[in-house]
């Protein structure tokens, strides 16, 4: 493949997950200034959506800056010619990869056909694969995947999967139907590593689920000889989570609460007075825990009205640091 950073990468290499309404421009950004992963990913990003009227707004999703490269476009739907389409937009833009999503759980998209629910429609997905590839013009194309929909089906899905030369697979080791409700099945990773070095041994392998430290995620990639290792929900309890070179224990109070004073602040860079500053309540906890009172600050941050009384009140909680 003519543009295949992911074999430029030192291995284990790390990757922040695709995650819907957490892993925007914004969030991005002060994972990069903080910690940076070797490789980032958009929220996944509807195709339909890319080409419809309201593209505007859908292409938000795909707004990044320079600094966050290397960063893969995350696109979802269920129509090829869509995703062909949505490839070369995603080339226009300047991402240096395109990754496929057939993992997503969620019902309202995959009563559709879409995400996971290509796990039961093998034709359809190479078909999406292909148009992709095509409309690439040589940026890598990858898929994130779950081991199956209701039961696990390695041997014909991931087998499926691997029969497509892809440069990368992600798979979140999990069903859809288990969502993230039971300990993800690290014990199939061997199965997984079998079949693709029978199939495909070109292509590189992540591990994903319930790894939350780097430590942890590199023993992974040594014990079930994986390439690399995509970290998702371990960002909420430590946005520092990927970087190596400050003691996670000295992170002070105030330091925390500076970061997300400084997440508004690129928000309102980003999107100005916005009436979805309410998204930002949910980031309040990746930044607010573990420490004493934390639950009682984000209380009051649930307590703002907008964006200007979110700012002021975390201003003020900084100030008033002596009670904490």
């Amino acid at each position: 493949m003519d543009n295949n950073f992911w074999l430029r990468l030192k291995q284990p290499f790390s990757a922040l997950a695709p995650m819907d309404g957490v892993t925007d421009n914004v969030f991005r950004q002060i994972i990069v200034e903080i910690g940076k992963p070797d490789v980032l990913f958009t929220e996944f990003t509807n195709c339909d959506g890319l080409l419809s009227t309201g593209r505007d707004k859908v292409i938000q999703r795909l707004k990044f800056k320079p600094q966050e490269h290397l960063i893969v476009a995350q696109i979802w739907g269920t129509n090829p010619d869509t995703f062909y389409k949505s490839a070369k937009i995603c080339v226009e833009l300047g991402f240096d990869g395109i990754d496929i999503n057939m993992g997503c759980p969620v019902r309202d998209i995959t009563q559709n056909g879409a995400c996971s629910a290509l796990i039961d429609t093998p034709l359809l997905a190479g078909e999406i694969i292909q148009a992709t590839r095509e409309g690439a013009i040589g940026l890598p194309v990858s898929v994130k995947t779950r081991v199956g929909r209701k039961t696990e089906v390695i041997n014909n899905w991931i087998r499926f999967l691997l029969e497509q030369k892809l440069p990368v697979l992600t798979i979140h080791l999990r069903t859809a139907s288990e969502m993230s409700k039971v300990p993800a099945h690290w014990e199939y990773m061997s199965r997984i590593v079998d079949l693709r070095n029978k199939i495909a041994p070109d292509t590189l392998l992540l591990g994903n689920g319930d790894v939350q430290t780097l430590v942890e995620g590199e023993a992974k990639a040594r014990q079930y000889h994986i390439e690399g290792i995509m970290y998702g929900r371990a960002i909420f309890s430590d946005p520092w989570l990927f970087n190596k070179k400050i003691d996670k224990t000295q992170i002070t109070v105030k330091e925390r609460l500076e970061l997300f004073k400084h997440h508004l602040d690129l928000f309102r860079q980003e999107y100005g007075e916005t009436n979805n500053y309410a998204i930002l309540k949910k980031y309040c906890k990746i930044y607010m825990n573990s420490f004493p009172n934390s639950a009682d600050l984000r209380a009051k941050i649930m307590l703002t009205q907008n964006l200007s009384e979110m700012e002021l009140t975390t201003q003020k909680m900084i100030k008033d640091l002596y009670y904490i």
